[in-house]
């Protein structure tokens, strides 16, 4: 026992010294090291939270174009005329009301079809809905006003909130089983939409993608047989918003899970049925129509999330019915045809003399609306629509602009023809068109940062974004070759506005 306790002495040692060693030892010398960055320290001492290191430039942020945009007096002036809302508060509120009790009643019996039994509550109105006030806010001068909280609303609710429904679109549900093909045959499934509505009651048309950003139609496609970009979708909402049209439906881009959210809502047998499981594990589906009701024309996900864009559905017919009125300047749909305007400088003078086109805004607005048209690159303009309420000087709604942002490098001067052939403009329209040529509020610049706000950012690759100068450019020098012409007065149809005339200056670079 005597030659073990030195033995446990020196082991008792050994560990106290290791403890104190790698334990106690740091902590004092912690307590014991003075404050501060020691002297050899190359970094200067920080200074309060907030504050840029001591001796370092500071580059100030850019200034937002687009605020300034939208704080010129272009865009804070009177809007011109009465703004007579499109809907009866009242009759849309009892119309929607009974729509979302008939919906309530369609639902609980569908799942006791189904033998569901887990609670579910039904669906509550709710006053403040964004769809809602979206749909009230509709007025003469547009499909919502230059300011108010209803529009970036309902954006964020597009985006965020759960689908509880998902079916075909109405034209989808017309060619189900009866398309045409006898027409020109589309393979590339142009038809592919869908309508899904969400928690709050609201309706949205879902357009998935179906061409990546870089990609360019090839040069041999014709027009109507072009892909539908559901970037595109998003992009004419921002510009349209930019030009102050205000004439599109507020449309967002958003990541889609078409199991939770298409397949699992939809009470379509059809629709369940074309999906299916690709070989690479991505869920997959496509349109029922027989020129294509083919795997190779499906859209998948990745697995199962699909970019898509949600344009908000526009108040019922019921409540606001709408004209669906042929293009004056409408395309041929065949493979060799022309139309007369294509093969007759003149025909504007023809358009002049008919109804309504002879007594109305309604040939400005069609010019407005080509304009636009060729800033997007958008040759699919057959139709337009427009409220029955406002009359023949109401507003042009536009709509379906998937075919636009095609191609990049390419200017389709033919969509300008109602401004080159009638060489008249609106003198708002040309206001806005001169100041954002001016290079502190450069369309590009602006239509950039607008795009930023939404989920799929970037929405337009760079070349497509830079097109829109050039072609801005193109419409006002081609303004300026009718001023040079017919004269000023002629051309540029003088309006009561109060906003002063953007000072002239040099093309943006």
């Amino acid at each position: 026992m005597s030659r073990r306790r030195p033995l446990t002495v020196l082991l008792l040692g050994a560990l106290l010294s290791a403890d104190f060693y790698f334990h106690l030892w740091p902590q004092v010398r912690r307590q014991l090291r003075p404050q501060g960055p020691p002297a050899s320290c190359p970094c200067p001492p920080a200074g309060p939270p907030g504050l840029p290191p001591a001796g370092r430039a500071v580059t100030p942020p850019a200034p937002s174009k687009l605020r300034g945009l939208l704080a010129h007096p272009l865009y804070r002036g009177p809007v011109l005329g009465a703004a007579g809302p499109l809907l009866d508060a009242r009759d849309a509120l009892r119309y929607y009301r009974r729509k979302l009790a008939r919906w309530n009643r369609r639902h609980r019996m569908y799942r006791e079809e189904l033998n569901l039994t887990s609670p579910e509550p039904p669906l509550q109105f709710r006053l403040e809905a964004s769809w809602l006030q979206f749909h009230l806010g509709i007025d003469r001068n547009g499909l919502y006003p230059r300011a108010g909280p209803a529009v970036d609303a309902l954006l964020r609710d597009m985006r965020r909130l759960s689908t509880i429904s998902a079916d075909y679109s109405q034209d989808e549900k017309a060619l189900m089983g009866a398309c045409d093909c006898s027409q020109i045959v589309k393979p590339s499934g142009v038809h592919l939409k869908l309508v899904l509505r969400f928690q709050d009651f609201g309706k949205a048309m879902f357009k998935p993608m179906r061409q990546l950003r870089e990609e360019e139609t090839p040069e041999d496609f014709f027009y109507f047989i072009d892909f539908q970009r559901h970037n595109a979708e998003i992009a004419a909402f921002h510009l349209d918003r930019i030009l102050d049209f205000r004439r599109v439906p507020p449309t967002v881009g958003r990541l889609v899970n078409v199991t939770k959210e298409i397949l699992e809502v939809t009470r379509n047998e059809i629709l369940q049925s074309v999906f299916f499981v690709s070989p690479a594990s991505n869920v997959c589906f496509f349109a029922k129509c027989p020129y294509m009701c083919k795997t190779e024309y499906a859209v998948c996900g990745q697995p199962h999330l699909l970019e898509g864009s949600l344009s908000a559905f526009l108040p019922s017919l019921n409540l606001a019915p709408r004209l669906s009125l042929p293009n004056p300047w409408i395309r041929s749909y065949t493979l060799d045809g022309k139309e007369e305007w294509e093969v007759n400088s003149l025909y504007c003078d023809t358009v002049k003399q008919i109804y309504p086109y002879n007594s109305s805004n309604r040939l400005l607005n069609i010019i407005d609306m080509a304009i636009f048209d060729f800033l997007i690159g958008n040759m699919d303009r057959h139709h337009y629509e427009m409220f029955t309420k406002f009359g023949d000087d109401g507003f042009l709604i536009h709509l379906d602009n998937a075919r636009g942002f095609g191609r990049h490098s390419h200017d389709e001067f033919s969509i300008l023809s109602p401004l080159s052939q009638c060489c008249l403009i609106k003198k708002k329209t040309l206001l806005h068109l001169q100041l954002l040529a001016r290079p502190d509020y450069r369309l590009s610049d602006v239509m950039r940062e607008s795009l930023l706000e939404d989920q799929l950012t970037p929405v337009l690759s760079e070349p497509h974004l830079l097109a829109l100068d050039r072609r801005l450019q193109h419409v006002l020098r081609t303004v300026e070759g009718c001023v040079r012409i017919h004269g000023k007065r002629s051309v540029v149809a003088g309006e009561p506005l109060d906003e002063p005339t953007p000072a002239p200056q040099p093309p943006a670079s």
